[in-house]
């Protein structure tokens, strides 16, 4: 009888290397060498990244007067249903200040404006525009040049945005208005003129007045602002509206 330890008797081999004839010596790894090896397949996650959950707002949004949010703020209301815009009226006075205190998350403002520590975009400029009582000789035309003032009472108001001084006018002998609106009321008596961007004069619009384009004159420009530290997401959304980016387009 052979030793458990030499030769089998069976095929002269150890039994160490394993069975010979079931595929030769088997590999270091353990798989038939003669074999087709099986590639391990990575797991799939199937699981989805969830989605990143809208902000609750309100969205915060300042509009000097004259501005017109309109068209973005149904935009808004279209792709951000469940999140409130809360619209709140600015002085130009003011527009800087209720950035900086975080009033509003973003404004549209006039410039010029202070843009430090601002992102500034510009939307569009507004043609500038003289308001007459609808009985003065200045209606006669289409549009008005500095020349075509000169002997006319000007009236400045207190918050006016363009700065315009012309040559050859004349100053109201009695105090300037405090706001727009005054200077226009003053205007439809007959006494002077008044000169606004035109979206300012078709907002205290009334049947007394009329206004004729002033060529040559300096635009308003109108533009959205908002903090450089406070791009909430939210802002950023409404942005991207002002911007003209689709629901589905990226950054």
């Amino acid at each position: 009888m052979a030793a458990r330890g030499g030769s089998s008797g069976r095929g002269g081999s150890p039994r160490r290397g394993g069975p010979a004839g079931r595929g030769g010596s088997r590999s270091g790894g353990g798989r038939p060498s003669g074999g087709t090896a099986r590639k391990s397949t990575p797991k799939r996650n199937d699981r989805e990244v969830p989605a990143a959950p809208t902000p609750a707002g309100p969205f915060r949004l300042g509009a000097v007067p004259g501005a017109t949010p309109g068209k973005w703020i149904d935009t808004w209301k279209q792709r951000m249903p469940h999140v409130a815009l809360d619209l709140t009226s600015l002085t130009v006075a003011d527009q800087r200040s209720a950035l900086a205190r975080g009033e509003v998350d973003a404004a549209i403002v006039r410039l010029p404006l202070d843009a430090d520590g601002l992102h500034v975009i510009p939307l569009y400029d507004e043609v500038t525009v003289v308001v007459c009582d609808v009985d003065s000789p200045l209606t006669a035309a289409d549009e008005l040049t500095e020349a075509d003032l000169e002997g006319e009472v000007v009236i400045v108001p207190g918050d006016d945005v363009l700065g315009i001084r012309l040559e050859g006018t004349a100053s109201p002998r009695f105090e300037n208005p405090a706001t727009t609106g005054e200077a226009i009321e003053t205007v439809a008596t007959g006494v002077g003129v008044v000169v606004v961007p035109m979206s300012l004069a078709r907002l205290h619009h009334r049947k007394d007045v009329t206004f004729r384009p002033l060529v040559g004159a300096l635009t308003s420009s109108v533009a959205l602002a908002w903090p450089v530290d406070a791009t909430t997401p939210l802002v950023d959304a409404f942005v991207g509206i002002v911007r003209g980016r689709t629901a589905n387009s990226s950054r």
